[in-house]
């Protein structure tokens, strides 16, 4: 017999280990912690509420149904097998059928003292204090579920679960909490409780068809209950509450996180001390199962369906002693496939240490599981098959990254989009204690400045972490729970959750992909259309407003988790086969005879490697490794789980016609420069057409990094807006964005002028730092003038080198005698020179000034004036003058048919046609020697003077503005 404990207070006096952080609890508990707890408190109030007199007419009313203890003995060992059939109604297995359990009957004494012990912490600590129930068991579960926010202890005393399981049906209602109170009362009055404990250690279900604690040690252990160590009855103690969650087989870190809370159990209980405690958790870790070999089809979904009828009917023995006739929802063509795929690729990688995998199909609309294979041969020890690897959390790897992006277009902080520019460039990020966090990408390399598309496409690990320290770790699980992600519980994840160091199970990352192909409408996995009891009433069924799922599912999918839009951009992303060219090359294993939108994911220590996928159709998750977690041997998603992906794709869709991703309202396509992301600017090399969110689309294209820049030929530098246009050469450059929030701003520049990406010059040319201005002021254009003739003038040229002032005879002279050889200063409305007349004959003649800069590009005025015959006034203008000024940037050097030095000297002239008055210029005819010429009279109608100009360069000029513009979009 088993001592008794001393009772505990009903608030616990030590920490118990937050279950979920463990592990060890089924997601099925965490929603029915309110419902358990509120149940049995309303028992409770009942009875008080009723009266005394009242309450004892009921009680003696149930009382006085309570069969014999003999009676009680058999109701004990009976029970009805169940059916689990195909979506087709062809049967999967024939389910734990009497004859097919295991019972062994053993006494009291013959089952260790610590299962008893154990046994008694974990489910009713009060047993031998207690008439049948407990009400200081319910304040303590009441304590834990508030602290916790999870059912760790159960309310219900021992006596009151084997009532429940042997003489009630499972129904929760306020009648059915009445009579299982008076009929655990009246049991622990007719019975002693060892010969309740004996009962129920015999009666309860561990899992495995294993019913009774004997059975339970001899199926995991091979040996007698009576010689369990205290870490294996730790272990079988756990079981019991749900036993399918908690199937050593399946998932055996579930099952040893549950022995390390019934291990706590028992140090409060005052059973055991810590140091045994932390002993048997640590020969638990050590611990091995006995093969357990059962005939049946697709075992591992079996296993789930087991979940999922043990969360429905609230019942844990349900399918092994109910008669239910479970439909599932599995394809038996498409499960075939996936096994035989699975086993086929799996061996080909042996050499490469390569030893399980699993597989999860998924329909995204409804959440039915189409196929389901947990290991490569559910019946090989030496891979540890019976582990179900599709329930197991491993680390995703890379798998993740399309939800870190997906937080980025959510958070309001960031609104990014498919064009958001990442610095692919190797990166120090701070990261709380772990800092500095230095990612590398798989490849090994940098790829500067990338698009988000091209980062998630070719699945880079610089930008995915810049884009989670952006969005925050927070916001990122938070939206992983709302996909149905349930094992990212831990407070100490940094920065690498980008790249899955958090560990989750295949079948919630395959069903968070899931809601990506329904548009964002989150479906949980759904296993079961339709459960009839023995009587054939209807317990659940899909379509209906009784759906088979557990209750704290009812809810989801009703609305969007992810908005349509932003689903849609993820999914159009992963479905660009030639995004991802750069790193996964053509005609690679992820490309189907369709859309599909597919993502690999790889643990940086090849432990575990992923392909998750999805047509309009199905989803498809594939996980490669091994069970024990040894490393495979250079093995990525892409050449281990991908094979098997995409070959089930193919067998899944035969037959199936090829469907594009519907577009939802609020996207529209935009016309981008493929590398860059924005619009394109006329540099763009490559434009494609991409989708973006209607109220998001891209960056204009001032913001392309792609640019027609000017440049200062002489000094390389930009050209200012004074530059001369023959002195420009335009040429165009990619242009990297500053480093904001660096050390060194212009890191990233740094980055692309080492690895062969020009970048421009930062600084402007100082040379022409203002417009040239050429100009003679006096004489005006026009003017008469006589004798000594004083120019006035301006010469303003950046660089100066010189300027020459001359005179030719005539409006269009085909040679120039030079007034003033060479000045280097600067003039500005100041005497240029002095033109001295004497000896020349009246007539029309042309001044002419010409500047010149260092690089020799030459600036020119002209003016035309009338000399007269004998005059002595100094010019005058006449009514029709114009300006005499060149101040063009490009005008062509003067050449001089006349240097200086040259004198042209005649006494006389041959007589001279009178000029007749005209539009036009006169035309001087040449000088025949000693000849008299006539006087020259100056036309009163003088047409304008254009300057001489060097014609431009072909180039046409850019369509952006001449002075550098760098984007200004935030890039982390």
């Amino acid at each position: 017999m088993v001592s008794s404990p001393q009772s505990p207070s009903p608030v616990p006096s030590g920490p118990v280990p937050p279950a979920r952080r463990l592990g060890i609890l089924p997601r099925a508990a965490s929603g029915s912690v309110s419902c358990v707890v509120a149940a049995a408190a309303i028992a409770i109030a009942g009875l008080v509420a009723v009266g005394v007199g009242a309450a004892g007419l009921v009680y003696l009313r149930f009382a006085g149904s309570l069969p014999a203890p003999e009676e009680l003995r058999a109701r004990a060992a009976t029970f009805r097998s169940s059916r689990i059939l195909d979506k087709d109604g062809q049967p999967l297995a024939e389910a734990f059928d009497a004859d097919q359990g295991r019972r062994d009957v053993v006494p009291l004494s013959e089952i260790s003292p610590f299962l008893l012990q154990a046994t008694v912490a974990t489910e009713d600590r009060n047993f031998y204090q207690h008439r049948g129930v407990d009400p200081v068991a319910i304040l303590r579960a009441m304590w834990y579920a508030v602290r916790e926010r999870e059912l760790v202890s159960g309310g219900s005393t021992i006596t009151q679960q084997l009532v429940k399981r042997t003489l009630l049906t499972p129904e929760r209602t306020l009648s059915r909490k009445l009579k299982e109170a008076v009929l655990a009362a009246e049991i622990s009055r007719r019975y002693s409780k060892d010969e309740i404990l004996e009962l129920y250690l015999n009666e309860i279900f561990y899992g495995s068809l294993a019913y009774g604690c004997e059975s339970a040690a001899q199926t995991l252990f091979g040996k007698s209950a009576r010689d369990l160590s205290l870490a294996e009855a730790a272990l079988l103690a756990g079981l019991p509450q749900a036993p399918a969650w908690y199937d050593p087989y399946s998932n055996p870190d579930r099952a040893l996180g549950r022995q390390k809370v019934v291990l706590d159990l028992m140090v409060e209980a005052g059973n055991i001390d810590q140091a045994q405690a932390d002993a048997a958790k640590a020969e638990g870790e050590l611990l091995t199962f006995k093969p357990w070999l059962v005939n049946m089809n697709a075992p591992h979904f079996i296993s789930l369906v087991r979940q999922q009828v043990e969360a429905i009917t609230a019942d844990p023995a349900a399918l092994d002693t109910k008669g239910l006739t479970v439909t599932t929802t599995l394809d038996r063509r498409l499960q075939d496939a996936a096994e035989r795929i699975v086993a086929q690729k799996v061996d080909a990688l042996a050499a490469r240490r390569v030893g399980n995998g699993a597989l999860v199909a998924m329909e995204p609309e409804t959440g039915a599981v189409r196929a389901f294979v947990g290991s490569k041969d559910w019946g090989d020890e030496a891979i540890s098959g019976q582990v179900n690897m599709a329930l197991a959390p491993r680390q995703p790897g890379s798998s993740l990254k399309p939800f870190v992006y997906l937080t980025a277009f959510r958070s309001q902080r960031t609104r990014w989009t498919p064009g958001t520019l990442l610095a692919d460039i190797l990166t120090e990020f701070p990261d709380g204690a772990n800092a500095p966090y230095v990612p590398t990408n798989y490849d090994g390399q940098e790829h500067g400045m990338v698009t988000m598309r091209t980062a998630l496409a070719n699945s880079y690990n610089i930008p995915a972490v810049a884009a989670l320290q952006a969005v925050g770790v927070d916001a990122f699980k938070g939206l992983l729970t709302d996909l149905g992600v349930s094992t990212l519980t831990r407070n100490d994840y940094g920065l690498s959750l980008a790249l899955g160091s958090g560990e989750v199970p295949l079948i919630e990352n395959t069903a968070a992909f899931a809601a990506l192909a329904a548009g964002g409408r989150r479906t949980p996995p759904v296993a079961i259309l339709k459960i009839v009891d023995m009587a054939g009433a209807v317990i659940c069924e899909t379509g209906t407003d009784k759906p088979c799922l557990p209750p704290e599912d009812l809810d989801i999918g009703r609305e969007p988790v992810v908005e349509p839009a932003e689903a849609f951009l993820i999914t159009d992303m992963l479905a660009d086969n030639a995004a991802r060219i750069p790193a996964f090359g053509p005609g690679n294993v992820l490309e189907l005879d369709r859309p599909a939108a597919v993502k690999t994911g790889t643990t940086n220590d090849y432990r575990d490697n992923l392909t998750v996928g999805y047509t309009p159709q199905l989803v498809t998750g594939v996980w490669v490794g091994n069970a024990d977690n040894t490393p495979m041997q250079g093995i990525s998603g892409v050449t281990g789980a991908g094979p098997i992906w995409h070959d089930f794709m193919l067998a899944a869709h035969e037959g199936l016609p090829a469907q594009p991703f519907a577009v939802p309202d609020g996207v529209a396509p935009f016309e981008i420069c493929r590398d860059t992301g924005s619009r394109p600017s006329d540099a763009c090399p490559e434009r494609a057409t991409w989708f973006f969110a209607a109220d998001r689309p891209p960056l204009g294209k001032d913001k392309d990094l792609w640019q027609r820049l000017r440049i200062d030929r002489a000094t390389g530098l930009l050209a200012g807006e004074h530059t001369p246009d023959d002195q420009v050469e335009e040429r165009v450059f990619k242009v990297y964005p500053l480093a904001e929030g660096w050390a060194d701003p212009n890191a990233w520049r740094a980055w692309a002028a080492a690895h062969g990406i020009a970048q421009p010059p930062s600084d402007q040319s100082d040379r022409y730092t203002f417009a040239a201005k050429v100009e003679i002021g006096s004489p005006a254009d026009g003017a008469t003038v006589a004798g000594a003739v004083p120019v006035i003038g301006t010469v303003m040229v950046p660089d100066l080198d010189r300027y020459e002032l001359s005179w030719g005879e005539g409006w269009d002279p085909d040679g120039f005698n030079r007034i003033l050889r060479r000045k280097d200063e600067p003039v500005e409305d100041g005497e240029l020179g002095v033109w001295e007349t004497g000896g020349l004959p009246p007539g029309g003649y042309t001044l002419r000034l010409v500047a010149r800069d260092n690089d020799g590009h030459a600036y020119e005025a002209r003016v035309r004036v009338n000399l007269s015959a004998g005059a002595t006034a100094t010019a005058s203008a006449t009514p029709t003058a114009t300006t005499g000024s060149a101040t063009a940037a490009t005008a062509t050097p003067a050449t001089a048919t006349a240097e200086a030095g040259a004198t042209r000297t005649a006494t006389t002239a041959a007589p001279r046609e009178t000029a007749k008055p005209s539009p036009a210029p006169a035309t001087l005819a040449p000088r025949p020697t000693l000849v008299p010429r006539p006087t020259f009279v100056l036309p009163t109608d003088l047409p304008p003077v254009e300057p001489t100009l060097a014609p431009r360069p072909t180039v046409g000029p850019p369509e952006e503005p001449t002075v550098i513009s760098f984007p200004t979009e935030a890039v982390p």
